[in-house]
């Protein structure tokens, strides 16, 4: 099988030398003759399966956990303005 490395990096938008190409090319030849070596596999009479595991996942309920807090945490800053911490200008 005789792939073209160059084309294909071209159209990922993959930028490699000459070296690289010479190297990838047996790798990459390699790869789509195991794809066709799997795509020979008889499947009919399997079921598709999206997970392994056909399990749910547990939702929980859509209910508030966290209440406002802000005066009790703002309480400690030195000075607050309309619910926002005021601080020092630093730009000047």
């Amino acid at each position: 099988m005789d792939i073209d490395v160059k084309k294909v990096a071209m159209l990922s938008r993959i930028r490699l030398t000459e070296e690289e190409a010479a190297e990838l090319g047996p790798q990459l030849s390699s790869i789509i003759g195991y794809v066709e070596q799997l795509s020979k596999i008889d499947t009919d009479g399997v079921a598709p399966t999206a997970h392994p595991h056909d399990a749910a996942m547990p939702l929980r309920a859509n209910v508030v956990t966290n209440t406002n807090r802000r005066d009790e945490l703002q309480a400690c800053a030195p000075k607050t303005e309309s619910g926002l911490y005021v601080v020092p200008k630093v730009i000047e």
